[in-house]
């Protein structure tokens, strides 16, 4: 399991961030509010955030989820591999922070990753699509190949970092490009201890902006 903890004004405000930041619904999550938080004094002395803990919870009923969201990913991901075709390929798949892992061993040439990673990305989608309908709930599924996606993580928390001290420096919300769900999740979890800055993503569908936010100071 995983566990978070968020602040808010409201209990219902941390809710929404921890939605926001895990991008997940309120319905995949277990909730505790530790402190419900006050107004204070006719709301302006004594003032309390209020704090609550997500659990992204892993019962059996998980765990055989896992088995099977591994299995249909594994093979959806070679049965697409060889009509393209890719020689000398494996898939291999791991369980982490409830999300399958399935990496690519093998494409040296990068063709499997594209520009940007958009190649993968496409594969990504098409996987999920896949292991979704299957199991009729929503699973998480990234596909990598040589690393590449540790190497877009590293990326995106040194570009949050840039972000986020131009958003301090300027004192007014910067945004980034269009990125995907598990992208935005990389961007939010690793802005979420700094207490000067809020984090909201922006946008319809699949691909969002997330919006880097200075907090406003007496």
């Amino acid at each position: 399991m995983e566990i978070f903890e968020f602040q808010g004004k409201t209990p219902e405000d941390a809710i929404e961030t921890a939605c926001q930041q895990l991008e997940i619904t309120k319905d995949g999550m277990d909730i505790e509010i530790i402190e419900p938080g006050s107004t204070g004094i006719f709301g302006l002395v004594g003032n309390t955030k209020a704090r609550i803990k997500v659990t992204i919870p892993t019962d059996e009923a998980d765990e055989v989820e896992e088995k099977d969201a591994s299995a249909i990913a594994k093979n959806a991901l070679e049965d697409i591999l060889t009509l393209i075709p890719m020689e000398n390929t494996t898939v291999k798949t791991e369980w982490k922070d409830s999300t399958v892992l399935l990496n690519i061993d093998g494409d040296k040439s990068g063709l499997l990753i594209g520009r940007k990673g958009k190649t993968l990305d496409a594969l990504q989608y098409i996987v999920n699509k896949i292991v979704n309908k299957a199991l009729k709930k929503r699973t998480q599924i990234v596909v990598d190949s040589e690393n590449y996606r540790q190497r877009r993580q590293d990326f995106l928390i040194q570009m949050a970092m840039k972000l986020s001290d131009k958003a301090k420096k300027i004192r007014k919300p910067v945004a980034t490009n269009l990125l995907n769900p598990h992208d935005r999740r990389i961007i939010h979890l690793s802005l979420r201890e700094d207490k000067d800055l809020d984090t909201k993503s922006r946008g319809e569908g699949v691909l969002k902006k997330i919006l880097i936010i200075p907090k406003k100071t007496d």
